[in-house]
């Protein structure tokens, strides 16, 4: 017996996606099992890399997510809407959900598991973080003996790109954005990955996952690369650093609360270029995990693209279909629903506490254009001081505009204090601007 699957969309991901089914050859003997049954597209006359009978194909995608024949729901079609309603209505009539939509689950998971659990089906979502790279079911399963303390990566691949390329060639960011969106690397409206969004909803996936909490996915501080500058890349890489924009998230030691709490955010991050994720360039996501008793583990490799993130939707294709074969949720629960295995099922009932980013402690990088005055850098110094904020290093680094330019690293220090310094000193006579601010790793 076979499993009928109903595909919604067949753009980038989705021809991956039919690809790899269409050619089961030397690969999982369970693929041949899998039956594209329909595939549901927004114009019937679009010409498409692959080829598919047209009685397959239809415009009406709420009549794949109600077949009665289809087992399972593969929707790759990204964004909110339709999405999100197709997920619920498939779980409505009992439909297993694979999506690649990072989106959806970031901001109505708690919607979609909570309908999932009460359906008794599953929802997997391995190519929603990483693409090609396995890192959601291992923190469901690998990992999951772990008390995991921090989760941070590089898991957006059109930042990444236009970094490297500006540290490669001390380019500007607006020249290697407009050359991403002649690649492909870049969409025309650019704003989810370079404003650091696409990278928040990711980070909001792993950290609930990591953690076992529901994630407010506003409560996530978030910042992009439109800031960085030549200068900026030129600068961390004379003192040894790398710029990288990085999701983050770590767990707060808390011995006076029952419960931890986390922190969680997305930002340009200097990292020492000895880090392990100081090197991952071009396109590539890696994502590092550190957990208790484990230690460091990496997981690397292309984070978008049709093969990558096909690669990780049609394994959970076969995670559902391999439940199903042998039997394992028609068990039944006492009340008749199905039981689901708890290690692949995401369903968690308590919001994580998020630490506000003015409490978290951190290093920074710090950009002055100042008069070239006597006296100028001790009074930055004496600012700092006043908010108990240690300095690591000052460096007056030359002329720019007419302007003298002030470099400095700060100790780990609260962020709020920080500001208050910062505030302090543009109020200083002298003081042209503060160019640049970023945290330092």
């Amino acid at each position: 017996m076979g499993f009928k699957v109903g595909l919604l969309g067949l753009g980038t991901v989705g021809a991956g996606t039919v690809q790899i089914l269409q050619n089961p050859a030397q690969r999982h003997p369970l693929l041949k099992e899998l039956e594209i049954h329909r595939v549901g597209v927004r114009s019937l006359d679009k010409p498409r890399p692959v080829e598919l009978p047209a009685s397959c194909l239809t415009t009406d995608l709420e009549s794949i997510v109600t077949d009665p024949e289809i087992a399972i729901v593969v929707e790759v079609l990204g964004g909110l809407e339709p999405a999100r309603t197709l997920i619920l209505s498939a779980i409505a009539h009992g439909k297993h959900i694979v999506t690649a939509n990072k989106a959806v689950i970031s901001r109505f998971g708690e919607e979609i598991f909570q309908a999932a659990a009460a359906a008794g089906v599953y929802v997997l979502l391995e190519a929603a973080v990483g693409g090609g790279i396995p890192v959601i079911e291992p923190l469901k399963q690998s990992l999951c003996s772990n008390r995991i303390q921090s989760v941070m990566g590089i898991i957006n691949g059109t930042t990444n790109y236009i970094l490297t390329r500006m540290q490669q060639e001390g380019a500007e960011f607006d020249a290697v954005l407009d050359d991403a969106q002649q690649l492909g690397y870049a969409e025309a409206d650019p704003t989810a990955d370079v404003d650091g969004l696409d990278a928040a909803d990711k980070i909001a996936i792993l950290a609930s996952l990591a953690y076992g909490g529901k994630i407010d996915r506003d409560a996530i501080h978030c910042e992009g690369i439109r800031q960085i500058t030549a200068t900026e890349i030129s600068y961390a890489d004379k003192l040894g650093y790398s710029i990288k924009l990085l999701g983050i998230a770590d767990r707060l030691e808390t011995p006076d609360s029952a419960e931890d709490t986390l922190q969680i955010r997305v930002h340009p991050t200097l990292l020492p270029k000895a880090h392990p994720l100081a090197s991952v360039n071009d396109v590539f996501n890696a994502i590092l995990i550190e957990g208790d008793p484990v230690g460091q583990v990496m997981f690397f490799g292309r984070g978008a693209g049709a093969g990558p993130t096909a690669s990780a939707v049609v394994s959970d294709i076969l995670n559902i279909a391999a439940l199903l074969k042998v039997g394992r949720d028609g068990m039944k629960q006492s009340d008749g629903k199905p039981l689901l295995d708890p290690l692949l099922a995401c369903e968690h009932q308590d919001y994580c506490a998020i630490a506000p980013i003015e409490t978290l402690n951190m290093r920074f990088y710090v950009r002055f254009l100042t008069q070239d005055n006597p006296g100028i850098i001790g009074r930055i110094g004496t600012s700092f001081g006043d908010q108990n904020v240690s300095l690591e290093s000052v460096v007056q680094a030359g002329m720019r505009d007419g302007h003298a330019e002030i470099v400095v690293v700060t100790h780990e220090v609260p962020e709020g204090s920080f500001r208050q310094a910062l505030a302090q000193i543009e109020a200083i006579p002298g003081i042209a601007q503060v160019a640049s601010v970023l945290r330092v790793l």
